[in-house]
C-alpha cells in the first residue's frame, strides 16, 4: 500500500466511525446473503460480534501506517477463524461485502480512490492472514 493510501482508509474510516454499529449491522446483512452458508460460522451474540468487527478494524486501519505493528494481531486472528470453520474461500467474500458496506456508508465520499485504497488495504491483510492460517500454497490458489 502506498502512503496515500493508508491515509484515504484512515480518512474514511474516521468518516465510518460514527456510524459504526449501523455499518456492522449492515456489513453482516450483506454477507449473509451474498453467503448464506457462512452464517452458521457466528453462533454467539451477534451484537457482541459487531462491535468485535468494528474494534478489530479500528486497530487495523490505525496500524495501517506500521504494518508490521498489528501482523502479530492479524496472524492469531486468522488461526482463531480456522477453529471457527473459516476457509480460504471466505475471505474473498467478506472483502466484497465489507466494501458494499463501505460503499453505501460513506456515500458520496466512496471515490474510485477509496475503493482502491480499501481493495489494497483488505487484499494486503487477507493474504497475509490466509498464508497464516492455511500455509502459502493457499494463498496462491
Amino acid at each position: 500500500m502506498t502512503p496515500e493510501q493508508v491515509t484515504l482508509v484512515q480518512q474514511t474510516f474516521g468518516q465510518v466511525a460514527p456510524i459504526a454499529d449501523k455499518a456492522a449491522e449492515i456489513f453482516y446483512d450483506r454477507l449473509f446473503e451474498v453467503a448464506p452458508t457462512v452464517k452458521p460460522l457466528f453462533q454467539g451474540d451477534m451484537a457482541e460480534q459487531r462491535r468485535k468487527l468494528i474494534a478489530m478494524l479500528a486497530v487495523v486501519v490505525r496500524g495501517l501506517s506500521d504494518l508490521p505493528s498489528i501482523l502479530p494481531a492479524a496472524s492469531a486472528l486468522a488461526k482463531r477463524h480456522v477453529d471457527y470453520g473459516a476457509r480460504p474461500e471466505h475471505y474473498p467474500v467478506v472483502g466484497a461485502a465489507l466494501l458494499w458496506t463501505l460503499e453505501r456508508g460513506l456515500g458520496p465520499q466512496w471515490k474510485p480512490q477509496a475503493a482502491s485504497a480499501w481493495t489494497a488495504a483488505y487484499s494486503t491483510l487477507s493474504s497475509f492472514m490466509i498464508a497464516e492460517a492455511y500455509g502459502s500454497a493457499q494463498a496462491a490458489e
